[in-house]
């Protein structure tokens, strides 16, 4: 028997092409199996359903969403409201710190800010809606703490970090683990630039998720999303959570067996979510 399953996006998001988000390429496999979806734009939008997809791309989630979320009998990602890294990381640094080490200067909310700029919310210093970064490629690296402008330690906007990097045979590594419920897939991504995304990395390969990575995650309360994190000297560092995964221009492009035998793996992780049958 099919489920109702109903995905929770933003106000601001109706109307608009939601297609570069990755949970649009798993509805089609939802409703192959003979489960109806339907979306919700706002939290003064109740529909019922066997389980909601908390889908709002902020880096804090407003209450009256997790209100609503809380009406179901099921919910992904129902526990998860801030990903800032100021709520999650370990290295932050301030100005008077004792760290001999490089360091790097992020945005504090996920992709630099410009989710929340793109939905009219203020920066978290007051000053407008434009981003301190318009991308992670910005972020600035830095020798030496005191190198780093004393206004960075300042901005809420901003976080301090050591720069703690993954190098084997002089490229930078980074690994991504990809999640929903009971499925789960891990890359290990290398580049030459320090800064590992998309655009920059040279090749990328599946491996197997650390452990520690999936304690956090059952830490944290995450159903959905996507972990990055490096293994510096033998420790595990989380850099950085999302819960609303992007689709890669590239990979957006692809249509092969393999990614739609992947992508539909991905989706059938929903059902372990699903509340027992009544």
């Amino acid at each position: 028997m099919g489920r109702r399953i109903a995905i929770l996006q933003h106000a601001s998001e109706r109307g608009q092409d939601t297609a570069g988000y990755a949970i649009q390429r798993m509805i089609p496999f939802w409703q192959e199996d003979g489960h109806e979806v339907f979306t919700l734009f706002g939290p003064d939008e109740y529909r019922p359903a066997d389980i909601l997809f908390l889908h709002v791309d902020l880096s804090e989630v407003p209450e009256a969403y997790m209100d609503l979320a809380s009406r179901y009998p099921a919910a992904v990602n129902a526990r998860v409201r801030d990903i800032r890294k100021a709520a999650f990381s370990e290295h932050l640094l301030g100005p008077g710190d004792d760290w001999a080490g490089p360091v790097i200067v992020k945005s504090n909310r996920n992709f630099g800010g410009l989710p929340e700029a793109e939905r009219g919310i203020p920066r978290l210093d007051g000053k407008g809606l434009n981003p301190p970064f318009r991308s992670p490629m910005e972020y600035r690296l830095f020798s030496r703490l005191q190198d780093v402008p004393q206004e960075a330690f300042a901005m809420p906007d901003l976080v301090v970090q050591r720069f703690l990097p993954e190098i084997e045979d002089d490229l930078f590594h980074t690994h991504s683990y990809f999640f929903l419920g009971s499925w789960g897939k891990c890359t290990r991504n290398a580049s030459h630039n320090p800064i590992v995304k998309e655009e920059t990395r040279c090749a990328s390969y599946q491996v197997e998720v650390a452990s520690e990575i999936l304690e956090l995650r059952q830490r944290m309360g995450f159903d959905y999303g996507k972990f990055d994190y490096v293994r510096h000297e033998g420790r595990i560092i989380l850099l950085d959570v999302n819960k609303t995964i992007g689709v890669g221009r590239f990979v957006a492009r692809r249509d092969s067996a393999w990614y739609n035998a992947n992508r539909r793996a991905r989706a059938e992780g929903l059902y372990s979510l699903f509340p027992a049958s009544t």
